[in-house]
């Protein structure tokens, strides 16, 4: 999530994940799963909580905004005190690392100036390992936008941007990461298609999070307090695995025309 996420993550983050190395085909943890966040499971997703991702941000994450209620993941920035923040965000990770292959979420987005909502993969100097990153990012500078990014240790300025409508209405958002190649799509339309070039190549992570800024101005502007509380709603989250095709209802992969190969 932006060129910041280097400088962003914490040491704290490592202890909840077991280090992976080796090639990208050889992660033991590289399988398929459909999340429908009928609730949260601890084997699966960590809670940040109890830290910040440095000073750029004005929130502090927090287990109690993270929630689920009728099969959806609410996460939540509120205008609450905790451990001496006047604002308490939310963040979940995966705990496993995933290659290539599709990701997708479908989610109801809030904008708000400030405010960064957003479905990543990351993986990092936290866990020892070089920065890679793949990126949905909602923003609202001057009016709500997608940001879609992704980074490697040497080549971190690759924004793509697309105005978006503040309608309170779920979308399916997914990116389908091959070796040669990464496509962005909404609601099964390609917004993005990135080819070639240096890509990243390693394992990584998967969050969700929704947090605020009074300093990263220029990139997102200042987040009001008064415009809280703010909630990312997200009905399910999937990842499927590079050559594994369409494996459940409203996936990107079972469309015709999304073609992927091994």
């Amino acid at each position: 999530m932006s060129r910041y996420r280097r400088q962003a993550m914490l040491s704290a983050i490592t202890l909840a994940v077991p280090l992976v190395m080796g090639p990208m085909r050889s992660a033991a943890e590289d399988t398929s799963f459909f999340e429908p966040f009928d609730r949260l499971t601890k084997d699966r997703w960590f809670i940040s909580s109890g830290w910040t991702n440095g000073d750029h941000q004005s929130c502090l994450w927090h287990r109690d905004r993270v929630a689920v209620e009728d099969g959806k993941l609410l996460l939540s920035l509120t205008a609450d005190a905790k451990d001496g923040h006047d604002l308490s965000c939310a963040e979940i990770q995966s705990r496993t690392r995933f290659g290539y292959g599709t990701y997708e979420a479908r989610m109801k987005v809030p904008y708000a100036r400030g405010m960064n909502a957003n479905l990543f993969t990351f993986i990092g100097a936290p866990q020892d390992r070089p920065h890679n990153e793949i990126d949905f990012e909602f923003i609202a500078p001057r009016g709500p936008t997608l940001q879609t990014n992704f980074h490697t240790a040497n080549n971190s300025k690759n924004e793509g941007f697309l105005e978006m409508a503040d309608d309170g209405v779920f979308r399916s958002y997914a990116f389908i990461w091959e070796p040669d190649r990464i496509r962005w799509y909404i609601d099964g339309a390609l917004i993005r298609d990135q080819r070639g070039g240096v890509l990243p190549d390693d394992p990584q992570k998967i969050y969700l999070s929704l947090w605020s800024t009074e300093t990263l101005v220029e990139w997102m502007g200042a987040f009001d307090p008064e415009s809280a509380p703010q909630t990312l709603v997200v009905d399910w989250l999937a990842y499927t695995e590079l050559g594994a095709g369409c494996t459940f209802e409203g996936s990107v992969l079972c469309q015709d025309g999304v073609d992927v190969s091994q």
